[in-house]
């Protein structure tokens, strides 16, 4: 008997259409499993979801979930492989990528090849009576600058305080010469930096390291873009699938009774409760803990309830020319500030005279809490308004064609853009990983919030893969439990 052949006839329900529940659907179908997926919304992606403007080939999309894949996210890489999608990956330009992109600062907005000089500036009045190197300083400017673009209110505030104190202190002494760029020499490499001593990043307490991966990943001149759209991927990989992916399926209760999993079910206006042998549930955290949870062990509805999600909204137009491009702008990102927080110039994908698009407005924390409670109407006037002081362009008659925007955090089916590990050393983040991903019973879990690369694409697809390893054991070893207990 094959590796496969102990559960060729084995059942399995997938809970979520996202990118863990379809890689996990896929490989077990693969392995011999049927897989039938269950999915809340009327479409399948989860938080991959490409908007597009219009129907048919050539209409400008934005990304308002997954929007960038790092070169060194083997998962994500893999199956853009194995679907066929090689191809069309491109560079991915972010912020500090595009020397013409702005940047704000207590002078105003300036260019990212002239922000140094403001940078310091800034940075100086926070370090009181402390006297550093000049190159030391601007290593602490960049950081805290980049810091000040991604990280979230609660962060920033005592972020000054983390470089200042900590890095500083760490850096002092090192040659930082050979990471000095730009014309003026005035430009800090951090990537380049951390790459070439790597234990000063491990020397950092647990808060401040989780930082780095982040900030670094987000800022890396090796992200990527997947040209036509992130929700290929999704797509390709349902239509790979043999089994039904039901959309408009919403998981309303689950319960653990003895080997089997009870699942509530709301479709339309009628529940009903179906009993399995086994499920996977990639269910967002955020989302799990607000269902009717009965018969799970305590760790494991302790961490349902633990894991930290942070809100992320995008705000995008669809504007008339990509008139960004005159002023100067091939792409990447500004740090726009206020409630805006950053802006992306995406490339223009669509059929001439179908427009350009603008990612007006990206958000994490706090900051996308306040854009995502307001009434959509309103969101979208402060968002013109912020990025009209920086584009004034954008108020020119004709300009702005549609907005559309998509709050993570107040959607019911997300409830948070992504698990965020902020403030844990390593261990407590592998503790939070392991408690997270394993099973109940026959109740297997998935999703970023189960890896160990929260908030990414690669996440989710890591956990899938781990979800599957043991469900084929499981199986494995009941089958052969099984034939010793028929055998005696």
């Amino acid at each position: 008997m094959s590796s496969s052949d102990h559960h060729r006839d084995s059942h399995i329900v997938v809970l979520g259409a996202g990118i863990s529940g379809l890689v996990a659907a896929y490989e077990l179908e693969r392995r011999g499993f049927t897989a039938e997926v269950l999915e809340a919304a009327p479409h399948v992606g989860g938080r991959i979801h490409t908007h597009r403007f219009g129907t048919g080939d050539g209409v400008p999309f934005v990304e308002l979930g997954a929007m960038r894949i790092p070169a060194n996210h083997r998962h994500t890489l893999s199956y853009v492989e194995q679907l066929g999608l090689s191809e069309r990956l491109s560079i991915f330009r972010t912020l500090f990528s595009e020397d013409g992109a702005y940047h704000t600062t207590s002078a105003g907005f300036v260019r990212v090849r002239d922000a140094a000089a403001e940078l310091v500036a800034d940075f100086r009045k926070g370090l009181g009576g402390e006297r550093y190197p000049e190159h030391t300083v601007l290593f602490g400017a960049w950081l805290t600058a980049i810091g000040n673009a991604i990280a979230p209110a609660a962060f920033r505030s005592s972020l000054h305080n983390d470089v200042s104190m900590k890095l500083l202190e760490l850096v002092d002494g090192v040659d930082l010469n050979p990471f000095l760029g730009g014309e003026r020499a005035d430009r800090f490499d951090l990537h380049a930096f951390f790459a070439a001593h790597p234990a000063l990043r491990t020397t950092a307490d647990g808060r401040l390291n989780r930082f780095l991966d982040d900030i670094l990943n987000e800022t890396s001149p090796e992200l990527l873009r997947l040209d036509g759209g992130m929700d290929q991927l999704t797509e390709t990989l349902r239509r790979r699938l043999s089994g039904p992916v039901r959309c408009g399926h919403e998981v309303v209760g689950l319960s653990v009774e003895g080997e089997d999993v009870v699942v509530h079910i709301r479709r339309d206006d009628e529940v009903v409760a179906r009993r399995y042998g086994q499920v996977l549930c990639t269910i967002p955290f955020s989302v799990l803990r607000g269902l009717q949870l009965e018969g799970l062990n305590p760790d494991k509805r302790a961490v349902i309830d633990e894991v930290t999600y942070w809100s992320a909204t995008k705000v995008a137009f669809l504007c008339r020319e990509p008139f960004w491009e005159n002023d100067g702008i091939s792409g990447g990102a500004s740090f726009s500030g206020g409630r805006v927080r950053q802006t992306y110039y995406p490339p223009v994908e669509g059929a001439p005279g179908r427009g350009a698009v603008l990612l007006a407005s990206y958000t994490m924390g706090e900051d996308a809490d306040v854009l995502g409670e307001l009434d959509e109407t309103q969101r979208h006037q402060v968002v013109l308004e912020e990025v009209g002081a920086m584009h004034p362009e954008l108020h020119d008659p004709g300009m702005v064609r549609e907005i559309v925007s998509r709050a993570w955090g107040q959607d019911r089916l997300s409830l948070g853009g992504g698990v965020t590990r902020w403030g844990k050393d390593t261990a407590a983040c592998a503790r939070e990983r392991d408690r997270a991903a394993a099973p109940d019973g026959r109740l297997y879990f998935a999703g970023e919030h189960c890896s160990s690369t929260t908030a990414w694409v690669d996440g989710a697809i890591e956990s899938a893969l781990g979800a599957v390893e043991r469900i084929d054991a499981d199986n494995l070893a009941h089958s052969r439990g099984a034939r010793v207990r028929s055998a005696s």
